[in-house]
């Protein structure tokens, strides 16, 4: 084990009411989850209900699209945290890298199965940037003016990535490359495209699509699309 790799283990450690309240999210611990199909990795139906499966990835955005090349990309964390991070492409390469193949379900009724992404895990960042013990929540901002909130208990969890690639080849720009967060647990518009800051809260403070009506907490297992 590297010294990095080592920090990181101490630090998400030290994260154990966090991972306490991650097995009780209801796409781990629901026992009558709506959907149908062969049990997903956590046992939930694979298809969320009033999904249908699609085969080619829709593109959804505000209207804009960001053109960032790599080698002008940024994050940003801070906020609730003890150590700031800034990082650039490098930077973010030099991490601990994992590549995970997860479904990715829209709220607009339609998911892909089997996206295989390459990417950084949100909990080695936060890792990194070592939450106060205050923490509960973050905000993350994409470089389209996007925002979206999440609990601290669901971006810890190992498939929530920083995603930089998909199917072996960079992330599209459409897709909010060069780095998005992708969210296979909750509804895909809690995973922010061109991600250039995530601000750790103390409390939580709703994003883009939250403040117009949409699921505080959206869990696809329970339909959970609309506040």
């Amino acid at each position: 084990m590297t010294d990095l790799d080592a920090a990181i283990a101490s630090r998400l450690a030290r994260m154990q009411r966090h991972q306490q309240r991650m097995v009780q999210t209801p796409s781990i611990s629901d026992t009558s989850p709506l959907g149908s199909g062969p049990s997903n990795r956590h046992g939930m139906p694979r298809l969320p209900p009033g999904q249908t499966e699609t085969h080619k990835w829709p593109v959804l955005d505000l209207g804009m699209q960001p053109d960032i090349p790599s080698r002008d990309w940024s994050l940003v964390v801070d906020g609730a945290v003890r150590v700031p991070l800034r990082l650039d492409w490098q930077g973010l390469l030099a991490l601990p890298q994992v590549q995970d193949t997860s479904d990715f379900h829209c709220v607009t009724a339609w998911s892909q199965m089997d996206l295989c992404f390459r990417g950084v895990r949100l909990s080695t960042l936060l890792a990194l940037a070592d939450l106060d013990d205050s923490a509960s929540h973050l905000m993350c901002y994409g470089s389209d003016g996007y925002t979206v909130n999440l609990p601290v208990e669901e971006a810890l969890k190992d498939d929530v990535l920083l995603a930089f690639e998909v199917g072996g080849e960079p992330l599209p720009r459409e897709h909010g490359g060069p780095a998005r967060i992708v969210t296979p647990q909750l509804w895909a518009w809690k995973g922010a495209k061109w991600v250039c800051r995530i601000e750790v809260l103390t409390e939580d403070r709703r994003g883009f699509w939250e403040e117009r009506g949409y699921s505080n907490t959206a869990h696809p297992w329970r339909d959970d699309r609309y506040g």
